[in-house]
């Protein structure tokens, strides 16, 4: 039986219904499909209640969260309980400030392959060593969590739920996970464009020539760890969303969310070879 924040038990009742709210796609197993969204998840599930976070997997997928709203800093959302008064529940994390954020924005415009991946609105899986050489980690470690709710622990099933609704927003948008660190899309962008030289084209799979000579010391050596070579995942030759790229985007949004950016991960998932 829940205990409420006073130390008194109560017994627990359906939450009223949520017509056309934010429910996560995946109705079983994982949330999130992207290694991002994925990361976000590790960290939910390595500082927070067990039983609390499958309590708000099933909120989430019967769709309680009604609205969120994001900020730097800050995510506060509304998940319907089983009172008729929604409940608000606010999560707060350490937000860069504008310091922090030159310093990232330099050492992401200083690699070619970083700062094409985020124009083209990807987000390569070596950012988080990036992040995390700066002394600043992209993924938080802590997360305050605070809800209205009379519920007792931390997090309750309405923040449990909140976070995985913002853990499958992240799959759509993965500036979203920026966005909360302090720096929104159009801002980071346009600083990342004015890092590169006006008449760069920015190859992400170019190679710095250097004569064989000047490398017959180290030329068998791995340029990384194999430990790190592993975790990366496998590249194509071609992009399967090339095309997304080459063309202009639509000046279309869905849910606040831009067109081209619902578009890539189908693109992938057609380009991905069928399981056996």
């Amino acid at each position: 039986m829940p205990v409420d924040k006073s130390g008194r038990f109560y017994e627990a009742a359906r939450p009223i219904g949520v017509d056309g709210g934010l429910a996560v796609r995946s109705k079983r197993g994982k949330i999130g499909e992207q290694w991002w969204s994925r990361r976000f998840v590790d960290v939910l599930e390595g500082i927070c209640d067990p039983g609390r976070l499958a309590r708000g997997r099933t909120y989430a997928r019967k769709g309680q969260v009604i609205d969120f709203t994001l900020s730097p800093g800050q995510m506060v959302a509304r998940v319907q309980g089983s009172r008729p008064t929604p409940y608000r529940v606010t999560i707060r994390i350490a937000a860069f400030d504008d310091a922090q954020w030159t310093e990232i924005t330099e050492a992401l415009g200083s690699q070619a392959l970083y700062r094409a991946a985020l124009l083209a609105g990807e987000m390569p899986r070596e950012i988080v060593d990036l992040f995390s050489d700066l002394g600043l980690p992209l993924f938080p470690e802590e997360l305050n969590i605070d809800c209205s709710c009379p519920d007792w622990g931390v997090p309750c099933k309405h923040g449990s739920a909140a976070l995985y609704v913002l853990a499958e927003a992240f799959d759509d948008d993965p500036f979203l996970v920026l966005a909360w660190r302090g720096r929104a899309r159009e801002p980071l962008l346009d600083a990342l464009r004015g890092t590169a030289d006006p008449g760069e084209v920015i190859d992400p799979l170019a190679v710095n020539e250097e004569p064989l000579a000047d490398r017959l010391v180290d030329y068998y050596s791995p340029a990384i760890s194999l430990g790190r070579l592993r975790e990366r995942p496998a590249r194509g030759g071609t992009p399967p969303e090339l095309l997304l790229r080459a063309l202009d985007p639509p000046p279309v949004k869905v849910r606040h969310i831009p067109l081209i950016d619902l578009l890539r991960p189908i693109y992938r998932d057609l380009a991905a070879p069928p399981e056996e």
